[in-house]
């Protein structure tokens, strides 16, 4: 049997507030583990925050890791109720605050990823991912990673489906979209799904609510399923709380890939697709 229980938990963090974010998500990660959760995604900046006014206050409140605070916490309740977790947190490296997100299991921290397209002032604020996508093999299955803003570039779902990621997890901080009207998914909800059904993998999108320092965040978290539609969710736009989805990685796989109809990865055509430099190439210019 290789189905299980994917937690995803809609927090509400308060900037600065590190002891009291370690209290708030521990307790949600309880609930979660009780509840039959073998893995538990918490949003982007769980551990510290996210408006952070410069690069020294991100910084003030950045951790390493995998030793610092946030992460320790974390590492016990998976140790402790043998699970899996990924959260957003501040890191610290080289005197260099990150945007994050850890990869815990039992035996402790598996792996880091760091948010590879900085949105608004965090271009300012944070240091730069230069490893790209990993994909992190665990009993659960392949995992990939991104965070947030990631989730509106194709290339971040596909560069995980191609390393055979089956679940791909996105921490974040959702904001208001302009125009979004009222009478339609949230737009981050659409790049979940999208993601999803374009690249055969599970989604799970897990965002904040609340207000810091005058921006808005607007929750609805979602768990999306291979073919694109939702599983769990979307949560409400204000309020903590837990979504709940049985999901199968491993066991999916065949299915997933053997679509006899249409198969999004294997009927791709790379021998059509150029880049930007290959196409100004082609052009005979460089622009």
């Amino acid at each position: 049997m290789t189905e299980f229980i994917l937690a995803g938990v809609q927090l509400r963090p308060r900037i600065g507030d590190i002891a009291g974010n370690i209290e708030r998500s521990s307790k949600w990660i309880t609930k979660a583990a009780e509840a039959g959760a073998r893995l538990v995604v918490l949003p982007e900046a769980s551990s510290a925050g996210y408006v952070f006014a410069d690069r020294a206050e991100a910084l003030r409140y950045a951790e390493d890791i995998p030793g610092g605070p946030a992460c320790s916490a974390w590492a016990a309740l998976a140790q402790k109720h043998q699970l899996w977790i990924v959260a957003g947190v501040t890191e610290r490296e080289g005197g260099r605050p990150y945007n994050s997100a850890v990869l815990i299991g039992p035996d402790g921290h598996v792996g880091t990823f760091r948010k590879a397209h900085l949105w608004n002032d965090e271009k300012a604020i944070y240091g730069r991912n230069e490893a790209g996508f990993p994909v992190f093999d665990t009993p659960l299955g392949r995992i990939g990673v991104g965070i947030c803003y990631d989730a509106w570039f194709p290339e971040t779902f596909r560069s995980a489906a191609l390393q055979g990621a089956d679940l791909i997890v996105l921490p974040s901080n959702w904001v208001p979209v302009p125009g979004q009207p009222a009478d339609v998914p949230a737009m981050a909800n659409l790049m979940c799904m999208t993601g999803a059904h374009s690249n055969q993998s599970y989604v799970a999108g897990v965002s904040r609510v609340g207000v810091e320092r005058g921006q808005e965040f607007v929750g609805r978290s979602v768990i999306v399923g291979p073919d694109g539609w939702i599983l769990a969710g979307p949560a409400s736009n204000d309020g903590e709380e837990l979504l709940l989805a049985e999901i199968d990685l491993i066991g999916s796989r065949e299915a997933r890939h053997g679509n006899p109809f249409n198969q999004p990865l294997a009927d791709r055509r790379p021998d059509l697709y150029v880049t930007r430099d290959a196409r100004c190439a082609q052009n005979g210019r460089r622009d």
